[in-house]
């Protein structure tokens, strides 16, 4: 009787479950009707629906629907995340939490569960990345005639749900067929990066969002050469990933699944042993004493590499105590974004009473880095992200030529890689030194491309162990059969040293600007007077990079709109400059110094016949539209003298501001035509 019972009860209650999402459905499709709902949003929610594996998806979207919060529901679900230059990334809190979401938590605590909707970072998105990710694997090496099982490494750092997305992916992975290697504990892009060639993996992932605010999160996948992925293997992942319309799914036998291993500081060794041979002149390290430094971490992991290494260098550091701590909520900073100097305020404040040469902050998953130095007048100042970049290049070739590694005959196989949107300053200094300057669309996965090339183009059969390899061995096969990277940076904060990892690396990059200002103290110069005597030899470059943010469904149609317009209506004049040509990387073919094809992007370039160049671009990771600026004053016969040089750096900031405006007000005017 209780059996007949309880089976009754079941039955009614799936009944009515049934009732309920049909009854949703229903109103959600009167919704997309009236306009409120977008179809495609309305179509998404019934797919999520009709796969749930749990009853927060049902009860988020129904108080949603019931309290018409159609904005936020077309937010959530008008789109499935796809890879951009960042690969998935999302909110995984939404701008309302619902009580299902909520859970348990408190007021002002994380929620228990994270945001419900295909255009969300949670569970189903993780579920349903990994699963695509190990299906392209698995026929990756059917096609290649591999029998071992596919390998995946997975980092994660302290961002809300990240530990729980990593966990997850490792499970799922394991239970598909695939051996998964989980750091035991929060650890850095670029390490993961390194991680997945020490270990000879077929791919990696990593929770994170980087800089972005603390609801965000994302899941950024690697191939086996290191670098993020790119076409083909990332439209494939994508349609392996899309055809995936539920959670649920049927484990493998036990002895068809992988194998989940945690590991840590073995490869924390392995890596900060590659990361030594960054420092070009060992000597300038260990005699800079006197430099004082100031790091932050901004709650990140940078502390896990960073300290031990500038400890090892020799090097005289200070943390910022209250940063030195992993935690997602990054609650000493409205942004943990080294682009920004509110970032770094602490670390200034620091240094000012520690009276400190340099301050140093890399983003929470340490792959960008942001510097303020002492200048020769006492005042601590910003560097840009392109000023930043461009000592580094400088340095890395002219210290390399010092060395006798790079010399007339062997200069034009030594290269340096830079994005289009960065400084024309870097240009100048490879061809001073004869050295090629290759420019690469946004997103430092196309640098690490041309990377996976130069291995390619060294012989096999002394290649096969390339990743083993020592430093001073790879760097001997490419100067002989390849390219040698010496250097490779983006405006955006992101620079790179060396080929053993395949992404931009904040560990690295503290490390290489630490030896560039011990170089500087070494001739009783601040850095900003190294920079300058940079700038009087090779030109003044001046740059301004400014974004427009559209956030939600609404403002990626925007988005679309103002790139269409400047598309279709280009710039003709501005400020009685006349347009010279236009660049359109979506429509136009467009090969690099190598003869290598661009693949094809939204990005446009003008360029003005007084050398002014600016380039318009939706971000690929955030819900913005970027404007970078450049202009150039060039030397005649004699370099820049100090007076010259300053009244220079003035006229150019005041053309970019007015250009700025200009553009400002023009895509104001374009939204609303």
């Amino acid at each position: 009787m209780r059996i007949h019972l309880q089976s009754k009860f079941m039955t009614e209650q799936l009944a009515a479950m049934s009732a309920s999402v049909e009854k949703l459905n229903s109103q959600i499709e009167r919704a997309a009707s009236d306009g409120y709902l977008m179809e495609s949003t309305a179509k998404n929610i019934r797919s999520l629906l009709a796969g749930a594996s749990t009853d927060v998806y049902f009860n988020s979207v129904n108080e949603l629907a019931w309290n018409l919060d159609w904005q936020e529901l077309n937010d959530r679900f008008y789109q499935t995340l796809a890879f951009g230059t960042g690969g998935l990334r999302g909110r995984t809190i939404g701008k309302i939490v619902t009580a299902a979401e909520r859970g348990n938590a408190r007021e002002g605590e994380r929620p228990e569960f994270p945001c419900v909707g295909t255009n969300a970072m949670n569970f189903f998105n993780v579920n349903r990345a990994t699963r695509g990710l190990v299906a392209y694997l698995h026929d990756r090496n059917r096609r290649e005639q591999i029998s071992a099982k596919p390998k995946i490494v997975i980092v994660y750092y302290p961002r809300f749900f990240s530990k729980e997305f990593a966990e997850l992916s490792a499970k799922v992975a394991g239970e598909n067929g695939c051996d998964a290697f989980v750091f035991d504990s929060p650890r850095s892009v670029p390490e993961l990066s390194f991680a997945v060639r020490h270990l000879h993996a077929s791919a990696g992932a990593v929770i994170t969002a980087s800089h972005n605010p603390p609801y965000d999160n994302g899941f950024k996948v690697y191939f086996s050469d290191g670098a993020q992925v790119i076409e083909p293997h990332a439209n494939a992942i994508i349609a392996k990933v899309n055809a995936i319309a539920s959670e649920s799914f049927t484990p493998l036998t036990k002895e068809q699944q992988g194998k989940v291993t945690t590991i840590g500081k073995d490869i924390d060794q392995a890596y900060m042993r590659r990361l030594e041979t960054l420092i070009l002149e060992p000597r300038v390290c260990r005699e800079a004493k006197s430099l004082r430094i100031i790091y932050t971490p901004l709650h990140g992991t940078g502390s896990v590499i960073i300290k031990p290494m500038l400890t090892r260098l020799g090097f005289n550091f200070q943390l910022v105590p209250e940063q030195d701590c992993l935690d997602g909520r990054f609650p000493t900073v409205k942004s943990p974004n080294p682009e920004y100097g509110e970032a770094l305020t602490m670390a200034i404040k620091l240094a000012e009473s520690e009276n400190a040469d340099l301050v140093i902050a890399t983003d929470p998953d340490c792959d960008r880095m942001g510097v303020a130095v002492r200048t020769k007048g006492g005042k601590m100042k910003l560097l840009t992200g392109n000023q930043i970049g461009s000592l580094l290049a400088w340095y890395r070739i002219k210290t390399l030529f010092d060395k006798s590694v790079l010399n007339k005959q062997n200069a034009s196989r030594a290269v340096i890689i830079k994005t289009f949107v960065t400084t024309d300053l870097q240009n100048a200094i490879a061809d001073y030194y004869g050295v090629r300057c290759v420019e690469t669309l946004t997103g430092f996965k196309y640098i690490g491309a041309k990377l996976g090339k130069y291995e390619r183009e060294v012989p096999e059969q002394l290649r096969r162990s390339y990743a083993d390899l020592a430093e001073n061995e790879t760097r001997r096969l490419r100067l002989t059969y390849s390219s040698f990277y010496v250097y490779g940076g983006e405006e955006s904060y992101g620079y790179s040293g060396a080929d053993f990892v395949r992404d931009k690396d904040g560990n690295g990059a503290v490390i290489m600007f630490c030896e560039v200002a011990a170089y500087a103290k070494s001739r009783g110069q601040t850095v900003d007077q190294l920079l300058d005597e940079i700038y009087s030899q090779f030109g003044y470059f001046a740059e301004k990079t400014n974004s427009l943010v559209f956030e939600g469904a609404e403002g990626a149609s925007k988005i679309a709109s103002l790139m269409k317009s400047y598309a279709t209506d280009p710039i003709r004049e501005i400020l009685g400059t006349k347009l010279m040509n236009i660049r359109n990387f979506e429509t136009d073919e467009i090969r690099d110094v190598e003869g290598d094809l661009i693949p094809k992007t939204k990005m446009l370039m003008f360029q003005l016949e007084d050398g002014t160049r600016i380039a318009v671009r939706p971000s690929g990771t955030e819900p913005k539209i970027k404007f970078y600026l450049f202009a150039r004053r060039s030397p005649g016969k004699e370099k820049f003298g100090d007076a010259e040089l300053q009244r220079i750096k003035t006229e150019m900031g005041v053309k970019l501001n007015h250009l700025w405006d200009w553009l400002r007000k023009g895509a104001e005017s374009r939204l609303a035509a």
